[in-house]
Parts: C-alpha cells; sequence; structure tokens
C-alpha cells in the first residue's frame, strides 16, 4: 500500500496549497478567511483589578507630583546659592577696593604735581592695573551736569556761564564697581546765576565772589539794631 501511495504522489508531482485571504481570481475574501476565528482582546478590567489599576496610577501620578515638586524646589535653591555667592563676592571685593582709594587718590595727587616717577611709577601703574582688572573705574569730569546720585557738592556757587547745576570742578575722582558706588565724586557745583531772580541777582553774585576768594561776607544789621542806631 505504502509502495502504491508514493508511485501515485510521483505521478501527480507536488501538492500547492493557496491559503490567501483573497481570491486573486474574484478579488472576494475567501470563506475560509471568513470563518477564521478573531484574534484574541484584552479584556477590560474589573471589579478587583479595576481598582487595583486606579490604585497603581493614582499612586504614579503622586510621585511624579512629588519628584517635579523636588525638582523645582533643588533649582530654586541653586539659583538663590548663587545669587547669594555673587552678592558676598561683590561685597568682599567692594570691601577690599574701598580701602584702597586713599591710596589711589595719593597716586593721583603725585601725578598733578608730576611727582610719579622711577619705580614708585611703576608700582602705581600696576596697582591701577589691578584694580581697574577687578572693575574698580572712576568718574567724574569737570562741566558735566551735577547729579545728586554720584555727586557730592562741597562747594557752591553761581555763575552766567552755565545754563544748569554744573560739575565745573572735581575735587575728588568718584570710584563705582559695577552698578555699586563706591564714593561718588567730591565736586564744586555752579548754578545758573538767572535762577535768582533779578531782584537778589547782584548781591548773590557779590556773595559767591566772596565765598569763592575766601572772604566771610558781612552780616547785614537787624532792622532794630539799626533803630538804635
Amino acid at each position: 500500500m505504502t509502495e502504491r501511495r508514493d508511485d501515485a504522489e510521483e505521478r501527480q508531482g507536488p501538492v500547492i496549497r493557496d491559503k490567501r485571504r483573497i481570491d486573486p481570481k474574484t478579488g472576494e475574501v475567501r470563506e475560509s478567511a471568513k470563518s477564521a476565528p478573531a484574534p484574541p482582546t484584552e479584556k477590560a478590567p474589573s471589579g478587583a483589578d479595576g481598582e487595583e489599576v486606579a490604585k497603581v496610577k493614582k499612586e504614579l501620578a503622586e510621585r511624579t507630583s512629588d519628584l517635579q515638586r523636588l525638582q523645582a524646589e533643588y533649582s530654586n535653591y541653586r539659583k538663590r546659592v548663587d545669587r547669594d555667592r555673587a552678592a558676598v563676592r561683590e561685597q568682599a571685593l567692594a570691601y577690599v577696593l574701598g580701602e584702597l582709594l586713599p591710596v589711589l587718590d595719593d597716586i593721583g595727587r603725585a601725578r598733578e604735581h608730576e611727582e610719579l616717577t622711577g619705580g614708585f611709577k611703576q608700582i602705581a601703574e600696576s596697582l591701577e592695573g589691578i584694580v581697574g582688572k577687578l572693575g574698580l573705574e572712576s568718574f567724574g569730569t569737570a562741566g558735566e551736569p551735577f547729579d545728586p546720585n554720584v555727586h557730592e557738592a562741597l562747594m557752591h556757587a553761581y555763575s552766567d556761564e552755565v545754563e544748569e547745576p554744573t560739575a565745573v570742578q572735581i575735587l575728588q575722582s568718584g570710584y563705582r564697581i559695577g552698578e555699586r558706588t563706591l564714593r561718588p565724586a567730591r565736586v564744586a557745583v555752579a548754578e545758573p546765576t538767572a535762577d535768582l531772580g533779578p531782584q537778589t541777582e547782584p548781591e548773590a553774585k557779590a556773595k559767591a565772589e566772596s565765598a569763592a576768594d575766601g572772604e566771610k561776607p558781612e552780616a547785614e544789621p537787624d532792622g532794630d539794631d539799626a533803630g538804635d542806631d
């Protein structure tokens, strides 16, 4: 029987089984494909399983919220530490540079009197270069408008040559580091004479000239004293 079956298969040739869902001739879905069982679908949890899933989701949301809050707090902490560190550095630097201002004043006076020579000149220039690299800047120029935020008036007068309160002379340079003023520029201020008004202008001129010459204006007698004379 086996030999007969083998002979029959040899005579018949190879058997080809077509398992395509779509019939290539008609273009329709074959009956065998229609009757094939649908793939299994995931069943939605119900009962106790559904409650457990909801509980896990709630805990996950809480943990995520905690992590985000901790991350935000740590970021704010780092920013605060960096800001405090920069403020401490700026204060320490301002203190050190502030202690050096009298030395810089002496160097400036020596330069004005042409006494800045030799080794002292090299040391002075090195010191000025170092404080300049640290951010120290001098300010104050004769002829600039008077600004009480950066100027300190040590002398006051009236002048026809100015149209607004003006720093006509820099008595001592001001210094700042960044936006911080270490010392205001100490100046002599002149105001327009026209601000006094026409009635008091001559008298104010005389007082201003006396103050400029170092003379103390005479005190005006009171009305009662004049009457007694």
